[in-house]
């Protein structure tokens, strides 16, 4: 299989929520089938539109968010995908460096996908996958502080989303409505 192949069975397997998220997997869709490059291969943005992992860690209601250093967000963790790298490699690689534990998956694979721009000096499109991850509720990981000022467990209800990825609230609702790690 192809690596653009391996990157649309992946989108496959996400069930859209709302019409945004039907809305974004086509588009995303549309994007893997086009012959586009689909991973970053210079930083900061090469090209302008390129594959993220996104991998929340989840527990009890709860979402742990660090306040990322360069966006001045409160996110969850996540990464860029290196080129010919599956997804799920890139939660398992960018987990061990950003929080130095490994990833324990509540799925098989990603539970939503988005299309978003960032902000900063170097605005992009991340097409982002997010796949869960279990975590332990009120247990901080080592954290790699060259990325995050602090990390923190917030309510579903209660995390920052006005200071946090627009999809986040979306994000959350889904796994409410699915039942994932909630």
């Amino acid at each position: 299989m192809t690596y653009a192949g391996i990157i649309e069975t992946e989108i496959g397997r996400i069930r859209p929520i709302d019409l945004l998220e039907h809305d974004h997997l086509g588009r995303a869709r549309d994007w893997v089938r086009s012959g586009a490059v689909l991973c970053r291969v210079a930083p900061p943005a090469t090209p302008r539109m390129h594959l993220v992992s996104y991998f929340p860690v989840i527990d009890q209601g709860q979402v742990l968010l660090g306040d990322h250093i360069s966006s001045g967000l409160w996110l969850p963790p996540g990464g860029h995908v290196e080129p010919a790298e599956h997804p799920r490699d890139t939660v398992r690689r960018e987990c061990l460096e950003e929080l130095r534990i490994p990833a324990r998956f509540l799925r098989d694979g990603p539970v939503f996908l988005t299309i978003a721009e960032t902000i900063g000096a170097h605005p992009h499109e991340d097409v982002s996958l997010w796949y869960p991850l279990q975590g332990v509720a009120g247990a901080l990981p080592e954290y790699d502080r060259r990325e995050y000022r602090a990390m923190q467990w917030f309510r579903f209800d209660d995390a920052p989303f006005h200071d946090s990825d627009p999809n986040l609230e979306r994000f959350l609702g889904k796994l409410v409505e699915e039942s994932v790690g909630t």
